[in-house]
């Protein structure tokens, strides 16, 4: 992450969820020699938490990492948060960490990147074609930056409907409303993105029946970062899935042409969003895994609003 992207995401989480960093240090005023973060949900998950650590290199394996994992599943506990999740990249020492503190793993997520600059001439036009006949009855509509008011609401469902995509056996799914989806849109504005979306409507009814959205980090601009794709139940099994990103592929070709890897993440279960992205040419460069560590709290969550 470029600076940017990392302070807004420390300063307001994805969605304007409470959560506390703490940092570790040798004496006060010293330099940081890591630190970690707990995201705290106060809507759903209340008895869950969401952590975030890290030791810098030159002070790794020499038992800081453990020192801050006590000190947050002490915190996290006396919040009466019983688990701690954290996503971890395989083949990595945080993976060896997850092990030997006994964490479980739960969801793992493939990550899959595409070279938009090996996709050969002609590749829209043939995408296109075989999304026609499916999504007949379908217009597409774009916009740049934060959802528009007129839009909220239709938004926020199309990001409930995520709720039965594959998640962690214990966690619940998010609920969404439009305060929701602006506090997703003012992360993306502190952390100073390009953010684009694509809806495909519905000509008879002028509902939104699907949704793709896609960043670009100005500081690491020859990069793309898929973010939500979905379509609702209603609306499946006409293609949207795959007419949403060919068309964002378009609009990225034209908007942002200096891009030339985009990085999208899959639960290895999600086989229909698969199949979409290896159309496309997406491949498998790595995966994330979520663990979990139950912290021994036994009362509830503390209401933190």
């Amino acid at each position: 992450m470029s600076y940017g992207v990392f302070s807004g995401l420390l300063e307001q989480g994805w969605c304007g969820e409470p959560h506390e960093t703490w940092l570790a240090r040798q004496e006060p005023g010293d330099a940081v020699l890591g630190g970690y973060t707990l995201e705290l949900p106060d809507r759903e998950n209340r008895e869950r938490s969401g952590l975030w650590m890290v030791v810098v290199p030159a002070r790794r394996r020499a038992g800081l990492g453990t020192v801050l994992l006590r000190h947050a599943t002490a915190r996290a506990s006396e919040l009466g948060r019983v688990v701690m999740t954290s996503e971890v990249r395989a083949g990595t020492p945080g993976e060896g960490f997850a092990r030997a503190v006994g964490a479980a793993a739960e969801l793992t997520e493939a990550r899959r990147t595409l070279d938009v600059r090996s996709i050969p001439a002609g590749w829209r036009a043939e995408l296109r074609a075989s999304t026609k006949a499916g999504s007949a009855g379908y217009a597409l509509l774009e916009w740049y930056g934060p959802t528009p008011e007129a839009y909220l609401d239709a938004v926020a469902e199309l990001n409930e409907a995520m709720g039965d995509a594959p998640h962690s056996a214990g966690a619940e799914r998010q609920r969404w409303d439009a305060e929701r989806v602006r506090q997703s849109g003012r992360r993306a504005i502190r952390q100073g993105l390009r953010h684009y979306s694509i809806a495909a409507q519905e000509e008879e009814s002028g509902e939104l029946a699907g949704l793709t959205e896609m960043s670009v980090d100005p500081a690491d601009p020859e990069w793309g970062h898929q973010e939500l794709t979905v379509v609702a139940r209603a609306h499946r099994g006409h293609q949207l899935g795959l007419l949403l990103k060919v068309a964002m592929l378009e609009l990225l070709v034209e908007r942002e042409p200096q891009i030339e890897t985009i990085e999208t993440f899959n639960a290895e279960s999600n086989k229909h969003m698969i199949a979409v992205n290896e159309a496309l040419g997406y491949e498998v460069t790595g995966r994330l895994t979520a663990w979990e560590l139950p912290t021994g709290a036994a009362s509830p969550a503390v209401d933190r609003r």
